[in-house]
């Protein structure tokens, strides 16, 4: 998979075209002519241009990630019992993480409440006045939605929980063929996210523009306002990934060697680094030297479990994504039921596996889209909050790091001797 580079300049471009578009669309709102409006419409049709090019890659990237994932946790699992144990804490920490979101961000919004009136201007202007519909089903759907009898209409209807599901039963299928197959067939739905990667990343190259093409729409129909949205979207989710982020001290103290205060003496320095790089694989010399030197780990444990951390785990995945989901569902007004819940949080689980390595705006689209999907929302707005996700991926990449280390604490922890 490719990497997420160190540094990503982009993002304050991007962050300055949506200041900028918000901005202008709040003046042309208030005293623009009717050449300015006109002009102002066909810019945002750029907009929404902008945000198909990003649609239409999510299905392919989703699935060819996940059946190539799936191959890459098998191959780990194979290597012997460390591995397996480490992915065994792994799954444990990514489903309290999925629960956590859920809760702590219902629990945070009922605290600051989305203003409703603003909320429908902010998705009027970067829905263009066309916001998708919100899905609601009943439990006997859902089930059926588990498994369709025809995984390409699916597919084509948006139903990405049976994608996702079938993505896995054909991954794991995948690694049941003999050797030369496996590999063939693996190798080409590697190379296929891959090739989607790069597509994104095109798209990407242009989002200064296709973000203020989006912008100019939200802040002719909100104004200024949009941008206190904007700030408390990007609070609750870090606030989110900051508290869930608290419950690994918390399980390091019932179960690791180490008391917290050492864990937290110890895992500081790696935190710096994190927040400076914003990349768990920039920081994985640091927290080698961490593991190793602060908190006595056994080297073939931190030789083993971080370097596989770093490739199939990010605990701060289902955190971040679902609190995005989550708030995108309160600023349409719903509440998703609990059958929706658990699919966002199995979703949500898988595509954590499969979008690791993915660069930080890639894994954005890829990883939010597909839940919004179980969850039966739009994605229209997801291409405005992609400009201020730089705030929560500080927060996002600091809880990586430290679950990283924690996990090698605990794996040790398991081990009755050290060689």
């Amino acid at each position: 998979q490719l990497t997420r580079p160190v540094a990503q300049p982009r993002h304050w471009f991007v962050l300055g075209a949506l200041a900028l578009g918000i901005g202008l669309g709040a003046w042309i709102d208030h005293s623009g002519g009717e050449f300015a409006h006109a002009i102002a419409s066909g810019i945002e049709a750029i907009g929404t241009l902008w945000l198909n090019a990003l649609r239409m890659t999510v299905g392919p990237l989703v699935f060819s990630m996940l059946v190539a994932a799936v191959a890459s946790v098998s191959d780990a699992m194979a290597t012997g019992r460390l591995a397996s144990r480490a992915i065994g804490w792994f799954t444990f920490l990514l489903l309290v993480a999925g629960t956590l979101a859920v809760l702590l961000t219902q629990g945070l919004l009922a605290l600051w409440p989305v203003d409703r009136a603003m909320a429908d201007a902010f998705i009027a202007g970067a829905s263009q006045g066309a916001a998708g519909a919100v899905t609601r089903i009943g439990w006997t759907e859902w089930l059926q939605q588990l498994l369709p009898p025809n995984i390409v209409a699916a597919a084509a209807d948006n139903a990405i929980l049976a994608l996702v599901v079938f993505a896995i039963l054909f991954g794991f299928a995948a690694t049941k063929l003999p050797a030369q197959q496996r590999n063939a067939l693996t190798g080409f739905f590697g190379a296929m996210a891959e090739a989607m990667v790069v597509m994104v990343h095109w798209v990407l190259l242009v989002a200064p523009v296709g973000v203020f093409a989006l912008a100019l729409g939200v802040g002719r129909q909100a104004g200024l306002g949009a941008a206190g949205l904007l700030v408390q979207y990007a609070t609750t989710v870090a606030a989110v990934i900051a508290i869930a982020t608290l419950f690994i001290y918390v399980v390091v103290a019932l179960r690791g060697r180490v008391s917290v205060g050492t864990f937290a003496t110890a895992v500081a320095p790696v935190q710096v680094v994190a927040a400076s790089t914003q990349s768990s694989l920039a920081t994985l010399p640091a927290m080698i030297e961490c593991a190793r030197e602060r908190l006595h780990v056994a080297p073939r444990i931190t030789s083993l479990v971080l370097p596989l951390a770093v490739a199939v785990f990010r605990y701060t995945s289902p955190l971040g994504n679902l609190a995005v989901c989550y708030f995108i569902a309160a600023m349409y007004g719903i509440e998703p039921n609990l059958l929706q819940m658990i699919g966002s949080v199995f979703v949500a689980f898988a595509i954590s596996i499969g979008s690791v390595g993915l660069p930080g705006q890639v894994s954005f689209i890829a990883s939010v889209a597909p839940i919004c999907a179980a969850l039966g929302l739009p994605i229209e707005v997801l291409g405005i909050l992609v400009a201020v996700e730089i705030l929560p991926d500080i927060f996002r990449t600091i809880g990586n790091v430290t679950a990283d280390v924690a996990v090698t604490v605990l794996v040790d922890e398991s081990e009755p001797t050290h060689v």
